[in-house]
């Protein structure tokens, strides 16, 4: 059964939110530019008196509107098979045993090499061979707590050779591959507890440098969140020797135009880390938007888990997730309290 039409003032609504759920259902022109647009264009939203709708992109054209050059309309239904011809791709590299060359996977996607390297890396963030990497690593995470050797589990997880999983080990896994593969028992992280003008502060480092910055309320919950990360990692508190490390983060947050230049030593993802490293390039005093980042990612799609990265990140302040906002400007959530957000942002305008 066909859905029905949608109002004028539904698809003025759908173009406000920029719903991308409505792509493909209409597009709309602007009077002032002489463009037409999909409803989730992310350019700068147009007067209502100035906007007309369209059923199809051939119904603006005929009107006389021409293609927007950010959001390209006409270029929808190809977007779609692109999507699908990745999302297929995307299955056949973690299905397959060994990882499938290039070659093949444009031939399967009926797509030129270099077309389907280019259109694969925008819709993902990630060449792929760097995705089959990524979801080798995140096999490998599974497979070395199960497996009687680690040499067993990098077989099983679809790496061909010890030699490469080793020369990517540390980045993939954080620690040795020993070491996870026993859940962390002899690493050692040290950390401290303090207070700040935010609350109770947390600051924990590996042998790499800093891998959590963790900001609260309540200095035990703050401890037992730093335990939950790291349940079988020794973890040692009250180091006189991490004092200097905890007041270097302190004063940061306090003044944050005195910078922190402290190794970092970041978990996660490969698609998390690439968001990480993007809001550590927004200058303090700065904010992005979601959207924004998902843009400079190259994933304009992925505002959502964009958002769920930023939620995720562990390391408070040194990687600015605080100056993350939503399109109209608005704070959004913070881990660790909007308010907090607020107060960053104000110390970080004021300079």
């Amino acid at each position: 059964m066909k859905a029905p039409a949608l109002t004028e003032d539904q698809r003025w609504n759908a173009v406000l939110r920029r719903d991308r759920g409505v792509d493909g259902a209409f597009v709309y022109s602007v009077k002032s530019t002489g463009v037409y647009c999909l409803p989730s264009c992310p350019s700068r939203t147009a007067k209502r008196e100035n906007v007309a709708f369209h059923d199809t992109c051939a119904d603006a054209e005929k009107a006389g509107f021409r293609p927007c050059k950010r959001c390209r309309p006409r270029e929808g239904s190809s977007r779609a098979r692109h999507t699908a011809a990745v999302t297929a791709a995307c299955r056949l590299i973690e299905d397959a045993e060994d990882s499938p060359n290039l070659d093949a996977l444009a031939r399967q996607a009926g797509l030129s090499r270099f077309h389907f390297h280019r259109v694969f890396k925008n819709l993902t963030g990630l060449t792929p061979k760097a995705y089959a990497t990524a979801r080798r690593a995140e096999k490998i995470r599974g497979e070395l707590p199960r497996r009687r050797t680690v040499t067993e589990a990098i077989y099983e997880a679809g790496f061909q050779s010890n030699g490469r999983f080793y020369a990517e080990s540390g980045r993939l896994l954080g620690m040795k591959p020993e070491t996870f593969r026993r859940g962390g028992p002899g690493e050692t992280i040290r950390f401290a507890i303090g207070a700040c003008s935010l609350g109770a502060i947390l600051v924990a480092s590996s042998e790499k440098g800093v891998c959590a910055i963790l900001i609260g309320d309540d200095p035990n919950a703050l401890a037992a969140d730093l335990q939950d990360r790291f349940p079988k990692a020794d973890l040692v508190g009250g180091d006189k020797a991490f004092e200097e490390t905890m007041a270097r983060v302190v004063g940061f947050v306090e003044a944050p135009g005195i910078g922190l230049d402290l190794p970092l030593d970041i978990r996660g993802t490969a698609f998390q880390q690439r968001v990480w490293q993007a809001l550590q390039k927004i200058p303090a005093g700065s904010t992005a938007t979601y959207t924004e980042i998902a843009e400079k990612l190259g994933m304009p799609e992925s505002v959502r888990a964009v958002a769920g990265a930023c939620a995720a990140n562990k390391i408070a302040v040194a990687i600015p997730c605080h100056r993350v906002v939503r399109m109209d400007g608005g704070l959004a959530g913070y881990r660790w309290g909007v308010e907090r957000k607020r107060a960053l942002l104000d110390r970080e305008t004021r300079g």
